[in-house]
C-alpha cells in the first residue's frame, strides 16, 4: 500500500510541474520564436569596438610659424576671428628688407635701360626679351597687389570709413588675377626659351637677369616676414605678443588656425580591434564635458599602418609604448565639441553581425505553444486531495 501511495505521489508531482509550465507559457503569451529573437538580441554586443580619441578641426589644427626671425610688430587677427585664405595675420619687423627691396628695384631698372640700348639679334632673341620683361612686370604687379590688399584689409578691420567690404573683396580678386598672370607669363617665357637655334644671352641681358633675380629674392624675403592664413578658418590660438622676439622655428608657432565648419575625431584603435572597424561604419562619441549626450558620426578614413600612440598619456598606469591604428571619424554637425577635447569612440556593430547570436536552445520557430488540458488538471487535483 505504501509503495502504491509513493508512486501516485510521484506521478502527481510530475503532472503538476507540467501543468504549471503550460499555464505559465499560456499566460505570458510568448511563443518560442519570439523568445529566441529576444534572447539573441540581448546576447548581441552593443559595440563592436571602443577607442580613445581627440576632437580636431576639419583639416586638423594648423600651427603657423614665422619664416623670418625678428621682432613681432603686428598682429592683424585675434582669437576666434574668422579669416580667409591669404589674409595677413602677423608681421615681423621688415625695415631692413624694405631698404634692400628699394635698392634691388633701382638696380634692376638701371640694368634694363642698359640692355634696351643694345639691339637684339634675331627674332627669337627679341621674343625672349619680351617674355622676360612680361614676367618681371607680372611679378612686380603681384607684389603691389598684395601690398594694396594688406592696406585695404587693415583699414577695413580698423573700421576706417573710406574702406568698405567691397574694397576688400576687389583687392582679394586683384591678387588672384595677378597670381594667374604670373603663371601664364612664366609659361610663355619657357616656350620662348625652348625655341630651336635661339642665341645665348648677351652680357647686358645676363646682368639684367641677375638684377631681377635679386629683386625677386628681396620680394620673397618681404613676403616671408608676413604670416598669412593658408585656409579659410578661425583663429584658435595666438601665442606671442606684439614686441616679442620670435624665431623661425616650426617648434615655436606664432598662432594656430582651423576650419570649424566640420569637426572630426582622430581615434586610435588597438590591434585586437582592427578587424572590427570599416569605412562608413556608424559611431557614437561621448565626452566628459557632456555626459548626458551622445554625438554621432561615421568612419571616414582608416590608416594603412600601425603607429605609436599619440593620444594616450604616458605614465606608470598608462604606458604609451604600444602601437595603434589611426581612424578618422567625420562628425555630424554640432557646436558642442571643441578642438582638443578627449572623447571615447564607440563603434556600432554591423547589422549582419548584430543579428547573429548564439544558437538558441529552445524549440524551433514552427513549434506551437503548449495548451493546458482540463482533464489532466482534474486528475491532478484528485490525486493531491487528502484521503478521508
Amino acid at each position: 500500500m505504501s509503495s502504491r501511495t509513493s508512486t501516485l505521489s510521484t506521478l502527481a508531482v510530475a503532472a503538476l510541474v507540467a501543468v504549471a509550465a503550460s499555464v505559465t507559457l499560456t499566460r505570458l503569451g510568448t511563443s518560442p520564436d519570439v523568445s529566441t529573437a529576444k534572447m539573441a538580441a540581448a546576447r548581441a554586443p552593443q559595440w563592436s569596438a571602443t577607442a580613445p580619441g581627440r576632437v580636431e578641426p576639419r583639416h586638423g589644427e594648423i600651427k603657423l610659424s614665422s619664416q623670418t626671425a625678428g621682432r613681432l610688430v603686428e598682429l592683424a587677427a585675434r582669437v576666434n576671428d574668422a579669416v580667409t585664405a591669404g589674409d595677413l595675420l602677423a608681421r615681423v619687423d621688415d625695415e631692413e628688407i624694405r631698404a634692400r627691396l628699394v635698392a634691388t628695384e633701382a638696380e634692376a631698372g638701371v640694368r634694363k635701360r642698359e640692355r634696351d640700348q643694345e639691339n637684339a639679334v634675331g627674332r627669337a632673341a627679341q621674343d625672349r626679351r619680351q617674355a622676360e620683361d612680361n614676367v618681371a612686370t607680372a611679378e612686380r604687379a603681384l607684389h603691389a597687389a598684395r601690398a594694396e590688399f594688406d592696406r585695404v584689409l587693415k583699414g577695413w578691420t580698423k573700421g576706417e570709413r573710406d574702406v568698405a567690404a567691397g574694397g576688400v573683396s576687389d583687392s582679394r580678386k586683384a591678387v588672384a588675377i595677378a597670381k594667374d598672370k604670373v603663371e601664364s607669363e612664366r609659361a610663355a617665357l619657357r616656350r620662348a626659351q625652348n625655341v630651336a637655334n635661339i642665341p645665348l644671352p648677351t652680357r647686358l641681358e645676363a646682368g639684367l637677369a641677375n638684377a631681377r633675380s635679386e629683386l625677386s629674392q628681396s620680394e620673397a624675403a618681404y613676403e616671408r616676414a608676413r604670416i598669412r592664413a593658408p585656409i579659410d578658418g578661425v583663429i584658435l590660438q595666438i601665442i606671442p605678443h606684439v614686441g616679442e622676439l620670435i624665431a623661425a622655428n616650426p617648434e615655436q608657432p606664432v598662432l594656430s588656425i582651423g576650419d570649424l565648419s566640420v569637426m572630426r575625431v582622430r581615434a586610435e584603435l588597438e590591434e585586437r580591434d582592427v578587424s572590427k572597424v570599416r569605412t562608413g561604419q556608424n559611431v557614437v562619441v561621448r565626452t566628459d564635458a557632456h555626459p548626458s549626450r551622445d554625438f554621432t558620426g561615421k568612419v571616414a578614413r582608416i590608416s594603412k599602418t600601425m603607429a605609436a600612440s599619440k593620444i594616450s598619456q604616458r605614465g606608470p598606469r598608462r604606458p604609451n609604448d604600444f602601437d595603434a591604428l589611426e581612424v578618422m571619424i567625420e562628425m555630424d554637425p554640432t557646436e558642442a565639441l571643441l578642438p582638443g577635447m578627449r572623447v571615447d569612440v564607440l563603434f556600432k556593430p554591423d547589422a549582419a553581425a548584430a543579428s547573429t547570436g548564439p544558437a538558441p536552445a529552445m524549440a524551433a520557430s514552427s513549434a506551437t505553444p503548449a495548451k493546458s488540458d482540463p482533464k489532466a488538471e482534474a486528475k491532478t487535483d484528485a490525486a493531491l486531495a487528502p484521503k478521508k
